[in-house]
């Protein structure tokens, strides 16, 4: 039976499971005084992918590009600088004071080691995006793996994407998420091995299908209706020569039919014991989303291929990992952000390939060290113990008077990010004056100036009016500033990216690339489940909306199974268990 806590942030209950209790005993850590979703909020306050500024690198003098502003207190160094022998990460260090919290001491180390300006590991012609690995000619995108020639989005090991989000093995898809090896498809979701996909949600194995939904094997359908080769091409090519009026034509349309078709309660493919959604070839994975080949997890988010990782995210290849925030093959690690082949560390940042640290900042290839300070083993281990005990006597309590003792993870008013440059922002959005009335800083954005040369009305419907002078006009975003999305106000086309809309048939989008980005995000269920019953009332879905066309096991009866989905229980959506939703879909 679970135990039900309170969140000391959010004040809403909040249960433990007994086999996240027995994790906490495992890695000797006190169970958690944060609810899940604000333990994730507090983690994603520390990272930035998209807030971008220009600035001199703090030790060559080069510009360049960072996600740190210039205003900040630390040194920021160019990638080159920041991997190389010139600067040393130990000169920085710090003696333990036994009279103050640690949380305010690693602010004051954070304060003065050199930080990297972007996290990116062999991404030539890359410089404009952040959180990469193994990338090519990518430009603005972030949280991107094995990528080639991709544009403003989160491909994973695709090739010419542009505007996508979890996009998998994808080549030439345009706004499209949570796909997996789908070619030449526009506006594609939970889609996969299918090709010539316009606006389609939960096909399989498809092609040259427009406005369609729940699809397994089909071809030449538009709203779930086939048509002949002749004919359905005929049609196809009238809605595209219409260019963005047919676009959204078809857009209204296949919102209409995705209310009117079931949704299976979760996405997972070979799992067993798993609850949460985009869950593939896990076993006992709870409460967890994005995740691929985990084991023994809860509440982890965009995971590849760990064990025994709980509250952990953006992470390949762990073990032991908890509440954190990281990289690249680590083992052992907590209350930690962005370290990389690393093993039994805690409370640090941006340190590679070392092991046994505590409160560390920038360190490579070290060992047993406090505050970026060397220690002899046995003394690090005496002194680890004692730290710990000090953070429970001598807590942190911050402007609204939270308390963070050991097994707390950074405090967000001490993130060396405003709220709003972090992507907190994006999973947990605030206006200014909700984000400092909770004692988090607000980063205005900086007066660009932009001299707009092309409002939204005055770009051309379909992309052979547009002219190669489109390359030289500074557009104004639909939204100007006036959305909470880090709205940029304005954007430019390149010349890659005006050669894929060509080839692709899109018109010019209307916002700028992140104001496109949320909206992507505003597509997806939330990080979140609930409890429910299955929709289907025997004949028809409850409310009717949907009339079966097979028999089920349970007869003219309503269906009596009930599951964790990520499907609010006021949305309109649809939702049948997997043995109802397969009865009908496949």
């Amino acid at each position: 039976m679970n135990d039900i806590r309170s969140c000391q942030n959010c004040k809403q209950d909040f249960s433990l499971s007994q086999d996240e209790k027995t994790f906490y005993i495992k890695i000797k850590v006190p169970e958690p005084t944060f609810c899940p979703a604000c333990r994730f909020q507090r983690r994603v306050a520390v990272r930035n992918e998209r807030t971008l500024y220009k600035r001199k690198c703090g030790l060559c003098g080069n510009l360049m590009l960072a996600m740190y502003g210039p205003e900040k207190p630390f040194p920021v160094y160019c990638k080159d600088c920041w991997w190389s022998d010139k600067w040393d990460p130990t000169a920085y260090e710090l003696a333990y004071d036994w009279e103050k919290p640690f949380f305010v001491q690693f602010r004051s180390l954070l304060e003065k080691v050199p930080r990297p300006n972007l996290i990116t590991q062999n991404a030539p012609n890359s410089d404009y995006s952040n959180y990469v690995v193994d990338v090519k000619n990518c430009y603005l995108c972030f949280g991107t793996i094995e990528s080639e020639d991709c544009m403003y989005g989160a491909p994973y090991e695709s090739k010419h994407c542009v505007d996508t989000y979890l996009a998998r093995e994808c080549e030439y898809c345009y706004e499209c998420l949570d796909c997996e090896k789908l070619s030449s498809s526009l506006f594609a979701q939970d889609s996969s091995a299918s090709l010539n996909l316009l606006h389609c949600f939960d096909c399989k194995n498809c092609h040259d299908c427009i406005g369609c939904v729940g699809l397994r094997n089909k071809k030449y359908h538009i709203y779930n209706k086939e048509y002949q080769k002749e004919e359905f091409e005929k049609m196809q090519n009238e809605i595209f020569s219409r260019g963005r009026e047919g676009f959204e034509e078809v857009r209204v349309e296949f919102e209409k039919l995705k209310l009117a078709i079931p949704h299976r309660f979760a996405t997972t493919l070979k799992c067993e014991r798993v609850s949460g959604d985009h869950i593939v070839q896990s076993k006992n994975a709870e409460h967890s989303f994005d995740i691929k080949k985990l084991e023994d997890a809860t509440h982890c988010i965009r995971m590849i291929d760990g064990r025994d990782v709980h509250d952990t995210n953006y992470c390949e290849f762990m073990e032991l990992t908890y509440d954190y925030l990281g990289f690249l093959r680590d083992s052992n690690i907590r209350f930690s952000n962005t370290c990389g082949e690393c093993e039994d560390v805690q409370y640090s940042d941006f340190c590679q390939g070392s092991s046994h640290l505590f409160g560390c900042i920038g360190l490579r290839k070290k060992e047993h060290c406090i505050f970026n300070k060397e220690y002899e083993k046995q003394e690090y281990e005496e002194m680890v113990l004692k730290i710990e005990e000090q953070m429970n006597s001598i807590p942190y309590k911050d402007a609204k008077g939270r308390e963070y003792r050991y097994g707390e993870f950074f405090p967000i008013e001490l993130s060396p990010l405003a709220y709003n440059e972090s992507v907190a922002q994006e999973f947990f959005p605030l206006s200014k004056e909700e984000a400092v009335s909770q004692g988090y800083s607000w980063r205005d954005p900086d007066d660009q100036g932009y001299d707009v040369a092309m409002q939204t009305s005055q770009i051309p419907n379909t992309i052979e009016e547009t002219g190669s002078d489109i390359l030289n006009q500074v557009i104004g975003c639909e939204h100007a500033g006036t959305c909470n999305e880090k709205c940029t106000t304005a954007f430019k086309i390149t010349s890659m990216e005006l050669q894929f809309y060509q080839r692709m048939r899109i018109p010019i989008p209307t916002l700028c690339p992140n104001c496109r980005h949320y909206a992507r995000l505003g597509r997806r269920t939330p990080f979140q489940v609930w409890r429910r019953k299955c929709m289907c009332g025997g004949k028809a879905s409850d409310g009717g909306m949907y009339s079966n066309t097979s028999a089920h096991s349970h007869n003219e009866e309503h269906c009596a199974n009930e599951f964790d989905t990520s499907y609010a229980p006021e949305r309109d959506e649809v939702v049948y268990c997997e043995e109802c939703y397969n009865a009908e879909i496949v």
